[in-house]
């Protein structure tokens, strides 16, 4: 059984894409695709393995099937299937290395093509010996609070129409989380805030992401967009929310942890 990945989709045969679809599909249909590589690696838990082709980007699909976005997998998965969290985590780790083993095919160093090491996950060039492992970038999301118990909820460019979410972006080299969470704040909305503390954290292979949830108050300054990335933000309460992103982030389990009063 694999994951059949194609560019930022799974590929499925005449399914209609669900929480109880079955992703990981018999290497019997491998021969749709001829060009496509077989990659496996072992489960973290360390028992058992997952496997998945790289399907080339040109390939075309046989009839009858179809190509559904891994994130919108992710969330069907989350939503309701039995085992959700076993199946999505499988999946995230799967196309976290699908993708970092499609960037990562000629060494960065001499640009020799890699080969695949025998004994850990890595890549290693065969002219100079550099080895290159999965690549993870610290990225820091944030629930932030007023002292009217309100959200600050941003609508990002990059979102479809009419979705909120939460501030976030990418720490920096020689910076601690709770300086990018403040600077990205800043930087985004324009408002200082404090008391930052850390709650929770989600691989996010879209497409080399760990996320890095926390929380944070308000403590001054006016909202004001930066127009580059956020177009809109505000404070929202819980009577009064706007669409929120999909199951399954971290964005998402934040604000309903907020919604339940767990925070």
């Amino acid at each position: 059984m694999a994951f059949y990945f194609q560019k930022d989709s799974l590929l499925l045969p005449e399914m209609a894409g669900n929480a109880e679809t079955e992703w990981e599909l018999s290497l019997e249909y491998r021969g749709f695709f001829p060009a496509s590589e077989v990659f496996t690696v072992p489960e973290l838990s360390g028992n058992g393995s997952i496997s998945f082709l790289s399907v080339p980007p040109e390939a075309p699909l046989p009839p009858g099937w179809q190509a559904i976005p891994v994130r919108q997998a992710f969330s069907l998965i989350q939503n309701g299937a039995k085992d959700g969290a076993g199946q999505a985590d499988r999946i995230l780790r799967a196309f976290h290395i699908a993708q970092w083993r499609k960037e990562s095919q000629f060494c960065g160093s001499c640009g020799s093509k890699n080969s695949d090491s025998a004994v850990e996950l890595a890549r290693i060039c065969p002219a100079c010996g550099r080895t290159e492992f999965p690549r993870i970038a610290p990225a820091v999301i944030t629930l932030i609070l007023n002292n009217e118990g309100k959200a600050l909820l941003a609508h990002n460019k990059k979102f479809v129409s009419g979705i909120y979410s939460l501030i976030a972006g990418f720490a920096e080299a020689g910076e601690s989380l709770e300086a990018a969470v403040a600077r990205e704040t800043h930087e985004e909305v324009g408002i200082d805030i404090c008391d930052i503390r850390y709650v929770v954290s989600q691989s996010w292979p879209f497409p080399n992401s760990l996320m890095l949830g926390f929380t944070a108050r308000y403590a001054g300054g006016a909202i004001h967009p930066d127009g580059v990335e956020i177009e809109d933000a505000r404070w929202f309460g819980k009577e009064d929310l706007p669409r929120l992103p999909g199951p399954g982030s971290v964005a998402r389990h934040l604000i309903e942890c907020w919604l339940k009063g767990d925070l």
